[in-house]
């Protein structure tokens, strides 16, 4: 048996959500493989505070998922640090609405490709160090692939998107790997164009929890997962205070 830690790569890991599994599953023992895009101060301060915790655990990836050619070199540079992969958590996600009246084809591509397309090019480069380690991968989807959200049709569609290659994987890449989804509800509130947090306190009346998720519980639920859920797979896990009942 190997003594190496498990390595995780994590898409979007720099901030928000993204950043809070990194570094719950950065406690878990996993050694950490940070992807970003635009964050790279967020990114570098991240892994240099878990880096002072456990010394050459964590390493920052910049790729741009738009770009096939970029999610393949991310892939090839992230097995290059350890040589190994036992969690690929596909997390980042373009987000924004997209009206009817003014979509257009560059929204169609940014949208499907952060959240169906590079996801899909992620796990066929990582597939073969996958499955040497019976590893997992995770996508987050949204409850809005279930339940449309007004005026972000694209975005809906790409993430159902994002289920369907949770459920197709999970067949394809059995018995070695587990493929499963979450579908977070009202976590944190979205951001503007300066980063921002925008406040609905409405919407909480309609969530039976009545409360915002918070990172931590889509965090939690990862590594649950990845480490506790040996016998699941293909599964979509929903994280939203039982939003979805009402």
């Amino acid at each position: 048996m190997s003594t190496q830690p498990p390595v995780a790569l994590i898409t979007g890991g720099a901030r928000r959500i993204g950043a809070t599994i990194a570094t719950t599953l950065h406690n878990a023992g996993f050694n950490i493989v940070l992807h970003y895009n635009r964050s790279a101060s967020e990114a570098e301060q991240l892994a240099a505070h878990l880096n002072s915790l456990r010394a050459d655990s964590v390493i920052c990836l910049q790729a741009q998922l738009n770009h096939t050619p970029s999610v393949n070199k991310l892939a090839e540079a992230a097995l290059s640090k350890w040589q190994r992969c036992d969690a690929l958590i596909n997390n980042a996600s373009s987000f924004y609405p997209t009206p009817v009246s003014t979509a257009t084809e560059q929204h169609w591509d940014d949208l499907f490709a952060s959240n169906a397309k590079a996801p899909f090019f992620l796990a066929q480069a990582l597939a073969p160090q996958l499955k040497a380690t019976q590893g997992s991968i995770i996508n987050i989807a949204d409850i809005h692939a279930y339940r449309p959200l007004a005026q972000h049709t694209i975005y809906c569609m790409a993430k159902a998107a994002n289920i369907m290659l949770t459920q197709s994987l999970a067949c394809e890449l059995a018995p070695e790997v587990r493929v499963n989804g979450i579908a977070p509800g009202a976590i944190m509130w979205p951001e503007d164009k300066n980063g921002n947090e925008i406040e609905n306190p409405t919407r909480l009346a309609t969530i039976p929890a009545k409360k915002i998720g918070g990172p931590q519980a889509i965090a939690d639920a990862v590594l649950f997962l990845i480490e506790k859920a040996g016998y699941t797979t293909g599964e979509i896990l929903k994280v939203d205070g039982g939003g979805s009942l009402v």
